[in-house]
């Protein structure tokens, strides 16, 4: 591994804890920062809130001044995106994110959207963005290929930006990894007044490998599932 890819153990994390931070925290920072340009006063949507990503993004979000806006699948994950300073909790299975996204914002929608689904939502995500929003799909759960009304996204002179860490340059991978870690990594100190907080549901022994996949795929759990090999 590039030495410059390489990052510490941030102060009150132990080592496996550390371990589940550096694609996390670099997918969230190098997303919602620097590539959609989240700032302060700015509404966020992010979808999949209780995930390891979601309940990290919140935080940082939270941290910029901006106000969070999520979707979860139950009242227990909304409640825990609350906790880490989501404002407006979204129950994606019985209720219309679109129209709850609206209403909470007066009619404008979210400036930036963090979107794990990709072409089940990409329809109601453009219908959700506020103009000059900007849609950050980082994920395919929800299949690969859907059409899109271009029309309503140059009314909104809207964005749409997919992004990949693993396939970038070494170079660009540096890049992020040292962003991260200037803005970030002090930020989990057991001195901070409101440190960030790497949520962890489980951990698994290396050889429980195939409970923790089947844990997962439950979707109940809330933040991240270690896998430990010292144990």
């Amino acid at each position: 591994m590039p030495v410059d890819h390489v990052l510490p153990v941030p102060a009150g994390l132990s080592l496996p804890e550390a371990a589940a931070l550096p694609e996390v925290a670099c997918t969230v920072w190098s997303n919602l920062v620097m590539e959609a340009g989240l700032s302060r006063g700015e509404t966020v949507l992010i979808h999949g809130g209780s995930s390891g990503i979601g309940t990290l993004a919140i935080q940082v979000a939270s941290s910029l001044g901006a106000r969070v806006i999520v979707t979860a699948g139950s009242q227990e994950k909304l409640r825990a995106c609350a906790d880490l300073g989501a404002e407006v909790l979204i129950n994606y299975r019985d209720e219309d994110f679109v129209e709850k996204v609206k209403s909470a914002t007066e009619g404008r929608g979210a400036d930036v959207i963090l979107d794990v689904v990709g072409a089940k939502y990409l329809e109601q995500n453009v219908r959700a963005l506020a103009p000059d929003g900007r849609l950050v799909v980082i994920g395919l759960i929800g299949g690969r290929k859907a059409e899109v009304d271009l029309g309503a996204l140059l009314v909104k002179r809207g964005r749409i930006i997919a992004t990949s860490l693993r396939s970038r340059s070494d170079e660009a991978k540096s890049t992020i990894v040292r962003q991260t870690r200037e803005a970030l990594w002090d930020a989990f100190g057991p001195d901070q007044a409101d440190p960030m907080r790497l949520i962890v549901h489980s951990r698994y022994p290396l050889e429980d490998a195939a409970q923790a996949h089947h844990e997962m795929e439950t979707s109940t759990h809330i933040g991240k599932i270690l896998l430990d090999v010292s144990s």
